[in-house]
């Protein structure tokens, strides 16, 4: 355990932001898995509207430094991908 004060606020600070990171990359991954079921189940139509969301989310994510820029736009580039695929199939 850190002995000075400076130290300890920072241990504070660190746990307060890396639950709020965990709970950013959880709800990142709820959302995409809430998107793939819809691709499943073949409902393109909500499926386009949560990836607009879902979009928003990862550039959020992507500023605040939660995940790095290239892996968000990585992800989006291959969920439309799938929406894209899906949407043709039909």
């Amino acid at each position: 355990m850190p002995i000075k004060h400076a130290a300890l606020k920072q241990l504070r600070k660190d746990k307060k932001r890396h639950s709020r990171n965990q709970a950013l990359e959880s709800e990142l991954k709820t959302f995409t898995k809430q998107f793939l079921t819809l691709i499943q189940t073949k409902k393109v139509d909500e499926a386009r509207a949560l990836l607009s969301t879902l979009e928003k989310k990862y550039d959020r994510a992507a500023s605040r430094h939660v995940i790095h820029r290239n892996t968000a736009s990585r992800v989006k580039s291959r969920l439309a991908l799938r929406l894209n695929r899906s949407a043709s199939k039909n």
